[in-house]
């Protein structure tokens, strides 16, 4: 029991408290939705429910992707939860769909909500919930980019660096900008539909929940899809690697280096050049040095190195990975 409980702390904690939050908000909307009949209640309680179950299910996949390799498996299963990610886009985009279908039923033929203040409270705590996650996976992804950002530096931090965190917490981030967001045009919506008679925007105001999580279904999906393909690390991590390397002095130069981000690790391949004059055994103990200062970084999994004499020539070109996204 103590193995399971030590296995899932390795997960993704961003997906865990998103996914406990939006299913208690789920619970709730949907109570408000049916009580009340609000058409912009519906389509934030179906976003809800749709953000619980991928959180759920990114979690156990983000568990999964922290395996350690095997002779099956020799290069981990870092790709695990992008393939997890994938599954959670088809549920978005299911749930997108019948909101949008929702919104334009709303429109076409107008209902009547009840309950205002029912609708005032749940919404209300929607916007107050999802902040409140959303600004925690802010400072995730600075902690997972290793950037120094405090107090409201945090938000243009997040957004700028959100491309070098883990795929859960890029998920967490897109979801929870859209739940926020969402809450607060079916706030606006019940408040203006009470109010005035200006019943359209209960409809309108679905739509356009809808269309945001199309927006996540693309941009995650996206994302997930090259990281199942295979991508360049950012310049970030090339630049981190290279300096490790520069470091030990018996390097003259780096002949190539090629550096692919698998979830949120990174497998390092490369030929470092060593100084003249050395014999194969010593050149070996600098090959297997430098490895084991690349592995004590905790988001490089594994690292392959060849070793040549210096050439005499600058082969290093740095800062050719990916832009940070």
């Amino acid at each position: 029991m103590g193995s399971f409980w030590a296995t899932l702390k390795k997960g993704n904690m961003s997906s865990a408290t998103a996914a406990l939050g939006n299913t208690g908000l789920a619970i709730a909307k949907g109570f408000g939705a049916v009580y009340s009949g609000s058409g912009a209640m519906f389509a934030s309680a179906m976003h809800s429910v749709a953000d619980a179950v991928n959180q759920f299910f990114v979690f156990f996949g983000s568990v999964l992707a922290e395996k350690k390799p095997t002779p099956r498996f020799p290069t981990g299963f870092g790709r695990v939860i992008n393939i997890f990610c994938m599954v959670a886009v088809i549920v978005v985009t299911i749930m997108a769909y019948e909101t949008i279908i929702k919104g334009f039923h709303l429109i076409s033929e107008p209902a009547e909500s009840s309950h205002f203040w029912l609708n005032f409270i749940i919404l209300s705590l929607a916007v107050i919930v999802d902040g409140y996650v959303l600004v925690k996976v802010m400072f995730e992804i600075v902690h997972e980019a290793r950037v120094e950002a405090k107090g409201f530096a945090v938000i243009p931090a997040a957004f700028r660096n959100v491309g070098r965190a883990a795929p859960p917490t890029r998920l967490v981030f897109y979801e929870d900008i859209v739940a926020t967001l969402g809450a607060l045009l079916a706030l606006i919506a019940v408040i203006v539909t009470t109010f005035t008679s200006f019943a359209l925007l209960d409809g309108i105001a679905t739509i356009l929940i809808g269309i945001l999580m199309v927006g996540v279904a693309f941009k995650v999906g996206y994302d997930n899809m090259v990281g199942l393909i295979g991508i360049a690390a950012p310049k970030e991590i090339e630049e981190r690697v290279a300096k490790v390397i520069f470091a030990d002095p018996d390097v003259t130069d780096i002949n190539r280096m090629r550096i692919v981000q698998e979830g949120r690790f990174y497998h390092v391949d490369c030929y470092v050049e060593l100084r003249t004059g050395l014999s194969l055994a010593v050149a070996d103990d600098i090959k297997f040095r430098i490895r084991d200062s690349l592995l004590t970084d905790p988001d490089i999994s594994d690292v392959t190195m060849g070793i040549l004499e210096d050439n005499g020539e600058d082969d290093w070109k740095p800062l050719t990975g990916q832009e940070t996204t």
